[in-house]
């Protein structure tokens, strides 16, 4: 009901006595069918001229009026009261770049439905959970590009995420130039803290920037990285097209876990491996509780008293009923 929007009770348990207000209706009723009866006259000659009263259509209005200022003096006595809060916010912005390998390897099939599709959906659900991070996308294989520059609408961040795939650009791992393009994008922010994401299942072999110096120029721009290996232990399973369909082979697991380690103690983050899908997303949630903004609050709230308007309509509708019943109305309402 609009009338009480933003209005509390202090005591709901009043709105009990609202079950009075049928029994009285009903009482009433009963009263007007017992005052009833038959009268027998001889002729109706003598209410030939005579007239329906129009008072007597109103002859109800007194447990209308009843009525109404009961449920108006419950309402008062639940004691109504808008509740106003607000509150004074100090946060430490954080933005995230997330640099995710898109080479071939990332088809093999150790994570479900593959690493590259395991690794999105997973980051997916990491950009929801994080509604007031401004948070980017770059991708790299041979080479690298931005994908999505630092945003605040997750809504195009998440579509331009899901439209990534490998063959974008030239085959590789060139983790260095990955990382390089991410922490461009983060060098002219103003956030109290910067941090990258970067996910990859192999050993650099690309690119003009070694990982190492990358790292370097990530430090300077106190950029913090949180380094992902992708792939389980030993082998796993890669798809190869052949003319007779798509055949599996055992293709071996080689992430320079030295490099990707030494890229995270350099600026301060860490690195994590990661085996399946289970264990990618304790990392993500690991990374999600690692980056939480401070937030400082100061939280106010102000309650209104509102019973006294509803008191006001209660006493308003029983003084026009006695009004009515000892004047216009008189002998008329019961």
């Amino acid at each position: 009901m609009s009338w009480f929007n933003g209005i509390e009770f202090a005591h709901l348990g009043f709105f009990w006595l609202l079950i009075i207000i049928p029994l009285m209706t009903a009482w009433y009723i009963w009263k007007q069918q017992q005052l009833q009866g038959n009268l027998n006259v001889p002729t109706l000659k003598g209410f030939a001229l005579a007239r329906k009263s129009k008072i007597s259509r109103f002859r109800h209005v007194g447990i209308v009026l009843r009525s109404l200022a009961l449920a108006a003096l419950i309402v008062a006595l639940a004691r109504p009261q808008s509740s106003l809060s607000w509150q004074n916010t100090t946060t430490e912005g954080i933005d995230i770049m997330i640099a995710s390998d898109i080479s071939g390897s990332m088809l093999a099939e150790d994570f479900k439905p593959n690493r590259l599709e395991a690794g999105k959906n997973i980051a997916i659900d990491f950009i929801k959970n994080r509604p007031d991070d401004r948070i980017g996308l770059v991708v790299f294989s041979g080479e690298s590009f931005t994908q999505c520059p630092l945003t605040i609408d997750h809504d195009v961040l998440v579509n331009m995420y899901a439209d990534i795939k490998n063959g974008m650009i030239e085959d590789g791992t060139a983790i260095g130039m990955g990382l390089a393009t991410a922490v461009n994008r983060l060098r002219n922010s103003e956030a109290k803290s910067k941090v990258v994401i970067l996910l990859t299942d192999g050993s650099n072999n690309s690119g003009s920037i070694p990982p190492i110096t990358a790292a370097e120029i990530a430090k300077q721009f106190n950029v913090r990285v949180y380094t992902v290996g992708l792939g389980t232990n030993g082998y796993a399973p890669y798809p190869v097209q052949t003319p007779f369909g798509v055949q599996y082979q055992r293709m071996k697991v080689d992430i320079d876990e030295g490099t990707l380690s030494k890229i995270a103690r350099i600026t301060g983050g860490k690195y994590f491996r990661a085996t399946n899908n289970e264990t990618l997303k304790e990392i993500y949630a690991q990374i999600d509780k690692l980056e939480k903004a401070k937030i400082d609050v100061t939280q106010y709230r102000k309650k209104t008293e509102m019973f006294l308007p509803w008191a006001i309509i209660a006493l308003v509708l029983l003084s026009l009923e006695f009004l009515l019943k000892n004047t216009l109305l008189k002998g008329a309402l019961t």
